[in-house]
């Protein structure tokens, strides 16, 4: 079986718009939600605040599950599990150094961001935001009985959506 990246991401609306990054990925440019990695005793929601205050400078809370995203690379066949939280923005410090190989923080329409499909680092992208505009949310307790996450994947994985 292939390795599981686990990972976290925002979708953070204001306006019509969403809070994306561009980053580096696979020497390329692309489009994605903040985002990242969960460390060692982080909670899900702990780690979507910290990454989206350093990938956007943005302090954030995070809100109701959106959804867990299970999308596989169709060329290494690597499979990535997002963990993906509807979060509120708060502010922003604009004099916050940014995680290295992010290049810029916006903030898209839908519109932009289906004109920027080619672009997008995966599917999961759009499909999250497709899923929070249809007013899609997981119940409260669905990774309760599964913490800590990186010890549950393959139980998170059963309840994820295949993108």
């Amino acid at each position: 079986m292939n390795r599981t990246d686990l990972t976290v991401s925002a979708v953070i609306e204001q306006d019509g718009r969403f809070l994306v990054i561009e980053e580096r990925s696979s020497g390329v440019l692309v489009i994605n939600h903040p985002g990242g990695h969960i460390e060692a005793g982080e909670s899900p929601q702990q780690a979507v605040i910290r990454e989206a205050l350093e990938e956007t400078g943005c302090e954030i809370t995070a809100g109701a599950l959106l959804g867990i995203y299970l999308w596989i690379h169709p060329r290494s066949r690597r499979q990535y599990l997002r963990i993906v939280y509807v979060c509120n923005y708060i502010s922003h410090d604009q004099t916050r150094m940014l995680d290295d190989g992010v290049y810029a923080v916006y903030w898209l329409t839908p519109a932009d961001l289906e004109d920027r499909m080619q672009n997008l680092r995966t599917p999961v992208v759009m499909r999250c935001v497709e899923d929070y505009l249809a007013g899609q949310r997981q119940p409260d307790g669905l990774l309760t009985g599964l913490m800590p996450i990186q010890q549950n994947v393959a139980a998170v994985m059963a309840n994820a959506a295949l993108v």
